[in-house]
């Protein structure tokens, strides 16, 4: 709102300008008469005294059978009188004038231009707004601030699939040129989708943000839309908290809690601490009501860790005797889970070059995994990209792949 004075005075200098330099010199078909108050607008102008100014050019008008040059000059003071009374829309309309006049020089089209597309703006005259922006562009103009306003001015002006268009345009272009595009690109771009009730084209705007802008708050709504999808598998529900844990987008006690007996249910005793611990170093657990009941399923953690780790040898080897590799897999990713990424790796691949998988591509994606938490992200990335399903896990792991390459969640 700050810049609403000096783009004021700006268009008004233009205009006022050339008015000035234009009357000056002493065009024979301006007549006295409407010279005369012509001058009086002028010297009201230059003295900020618009109100004056305003009523000296409507005695001018009052002459009537302008000349062409006579009413361009007016509608030149006439805008400069309105923008100096806040009254944008008194200014586009001198403005059109101004523009649509064989009297105005061919060198101040494109400036001429540039501040009705800015008047306009401030007058919330949306459509006129982008008209003055495609025809500011045709002529050759290049204001990164004047263009950046089409988009802006397509989408208040309720023209939604236009500024979609627009925005992946001016998105792309920049990611072209190696350049970020802006937060505001980006919120207008979901916005757009959201304004059609486009779901697929609003989760693609999510994925730019969290790209490009990975808050917490643009995470957890990726997130979830994606595990809302229709045909999402119940049996990536551990999954879903895996990426919510890595986002920084788990907050509540029964977001640690869910996910800890999740763990614990796939055979997982050690992901479970993982998560249980997260939940009491973020001091959501062991603390309020439910804490007895937080501390149940920390000791419940605590005698599945006991009993598991007595067996793991045996689980190992029983793997191995497996028909199909899903045994393999599961015993590999435990072991990554403890923190042992080599050997749990080298399972979880064995798992899935045997073969006989309920589901190859959730073998994948859990090995993906394992590799990023062993930090090979190269890897991971190519495990994920060999993701195909079609029950949600191709869509976590691209999501996986995003998160492995954002920056840390922001708040």
């Amino acid at each position: 709102m700050q810049t609403k004075p000096v783009f004021r005075l700006a268009a008004g200098a233009l205009l006022l300008l050339s008015a000035v330099q234009a009357f000056s010199a002493d065009k024979p078909t301006v007549r006295a008469e409407v010279g005369a108050p012509m001058q009086a607008a002028q010297k009201a102008l230059q003295g900020k005294q618009y109100a004056e100014a305003k009523s000296q050019i409507e005695k001018a008008e009052a002459v009537g059978k302008l000349t062409p040059y006579e009413s361009y000059i007016l509608a030149r003071l006439k805008s400069s009188a309105a923008i100096g009374l806040n009254d944008y829309k008194g200014a586009l309309v001198g403005y059109e004038t101004v523009l649509a006049s064989p009297e105005l020089p061919a060198a101040e089209k494109l400036p001429t231009l540039d501040a009705y597309v800015k008047i306009a703006y401030a007058s919330k005259d949306y459509a006129k707004t982008a008209d003055g922006i495609a025809r500011y562009k045709a002529a050759g103009g290049n204001s990164p601030e004047t263009l950046g306003l089409y988009a802006q001015a397509l989408y208040l002006g309720g023209k939604y699939k236009e500024a979609s268009a627009e925005l992946s345009s001016q998105i792309s272009a920049l990611e072209a040129a190696g350049k970020r595009p802006t937060d505001t690109q980006l919120q207008l771009l979901a916005s757009c989708a959201l304004k059609q009730n486009d779901m697929v084209a609003y989760t693609s705007a999510l994925e730019k943000l969290v790209t490009y802008s990975p808050k917490k708050d643009y995470w957890l709504d990726l997130i979830l839309r994606t595990s809302q999808r229709p045909g999402f598998s119940q049996n990536l529900a551990l999954d879903v908290y895996r990426l919510r844990k890595a986002t920084g987008t788990m907050d509540k006690a029964n977001d640690y809690m869910e996910a800890s007996q999740l763990a614990l249910q796939a055979g997982f005793p050690g992901e479970a601490q993982t998560f249980a611990d997260a939940g009491y170093a973020a001091k959501v657990l062991g603390t309020g009501p439910d804490a007895s009941r937080h501390q149940r399923l920390k000791d419940l953690i605590a005698k599945k860790l006991t009993e598991d780790k007595a067996t793991l040898a045996e689980g190992e080897k029983a793997a191995a005797t497996q028909a199909t590799g899903d045994a393999l897999v599961s015993t590999g990713y435990n072991l990554v889970a403890y923190g042992d990424y080599a050997k749990g790796i080298a399972l979880m691949e064995q798992g899935i070059k045997k073969g006989g998988l309920k589901s190859a591509d959730q073998a994948k994606l859990h090995l993906g995994y394992g590799y990023l938490l062993a930090g090979k992200k190269d890897q991971a990335e190519k495990t994920f990209a060999a993701v195909q399903g079609t029950d949600g896990s191709k869509n976590l792991a691209r999501l996986w792949t995003l998160q492995s390459r954002s920056a840390p969640a922001k708040k």
